[in-house]
């Protein structure tokens, strides 16, 4: 049996339903609040959902009777300060469970972290999977939850754990919505002035599963992958995407002292109103760096070729004109 952890979130859905066209009937775990993604209600014979928050090792350990192989695709994003904290204790211990579960258990695992896990490089150098982000220079709560989760994973391994970790860039794909990655489309439709300097990686949503699929099946074992298919200046995809959609390119450039209003209004905003920021320091900040990923560690891997982003962008517009 496979089982795949989060799997009502983008990747865990999508993850899922790649599982589910190759043959397979899985177990998925939701929390009992959660909604079943629409891309999964076509395969109610296929699934078996069961119950299970990670921070509860228990109902883990029930999840996890009679399965060989677990996608681990769960965690707890938030852009909210008073998020921070409870965030990083949630999703590294929530690990630790499944990492020890798994050990005991002889489960084979691929984790899903994320390049905001991965450190820099040197300047004009492509960022890989041997760049160490430092946690006492690190003040973004989801970067710091994520490499602490890494860690546990790397802990299981030298207990005997067989995993392999997945480091993906920003993930796109049409079943985002207007969460997440998904913001990004919604802002140029609805009229986005500005840009960035900026330069970051970017991915398709279904290839990421399939890199994560060919991954448990290659039994390669104690390795992290990046999983990026291209990098891409913040400028040149706003403005492929407001071609597609049918607007106007954004065509101002935001400074950096714009951003730091912005991440500051922002904050200031959401504490007023309880909702998550629309941006934070960290991103705001961001979006001004150049960071361009090498992914040739994983093509040579499992013999991978990423599709064209410019498919994926076009892809999602268009379903965002129907």
């Amino acid at each position: 049996m496979i089982l795949v952890t989060g799997a009502t979130g983008f990747l865990g859905a999508e993850l899922a339903k790649e599982l589910i066209l190759r043959g397979n009937t899985i177990r998925c775990t939701k929390r009992d609040t959660s909604t079943i993604p629409e891309i999964l209600l076509p395969y109610p014979a296929k699934i078996e959902w069961v119950d299970a928050d990670l921070m509860d090792s228990f109902a883990l350990e029930a999840a996890l009777d009679g399965v060989t192989q677990v996608y681990n695709c769960a965690a707890w994003v938030s852009l909210k300060a008073a998020d921070k904290a409870p965030m990083i204790r949630t999703n590294v211990t929530g690990t630790g469970y499944l990492v020890d579960l798994c050990t005991e258990k002889g489960i084979r695992m691929v984790h899903t972290s994320s390049v905001a896990a991965v450190g820099e490089a040197k300047p004009g150098e492509l960022i890989t999977e041997n760049n160490h982000l430092d946690p006492s220079l690190e003040s973004d709560g989801y970067a710091i939850s994520k490499l602490e989760s890494e860690m546990e994973v790397w802990r299981g391994i030298a207990e005997g754990l067989d995993a392999v970790i997945v480091n993906p860039t920003i993930i796109i794909g049409p079943s985002a919505g207007v969460e997440g990655s998904g913001q990004i489309f919604e802002t140029v439709r609805k009229g986005l002035k500005f840009y960035t300097k900026g330069t970051i990686g970017f991915v398709d949503v279904q290839d990421v599963a399939k890199c994560m699929i060919a991954l448990m099946e290659s039994g390669i074992s104690a390795e992290r992958y990046i999983i990026n298919a291209e990098n891409r200046p913040y400028q040149q995809i706003f403005t492929e995407i407001a071609d597609k959609l049918g607007k106007p390119a954004p065509a101002k450039l935001a400074q950096p002292w714009m951003m730091e209003l912005a991440w500051r209004g922002a904050s200031v905003w959401s504490t007023l109103t309880g909702n998550s920021p629309a941006i934070d320091k960290t991103s705001a900040r961001a979006a001004s760096v150049i960071r361009e990923f090498d992914n040739s560690k994983i093509k040579k891997a499992i013999g991978f070729e990423f599709r064209p982003l410019s498919e994926t962008i076009a892809e999602v517009c268009q379903v965002l004109t129907q």
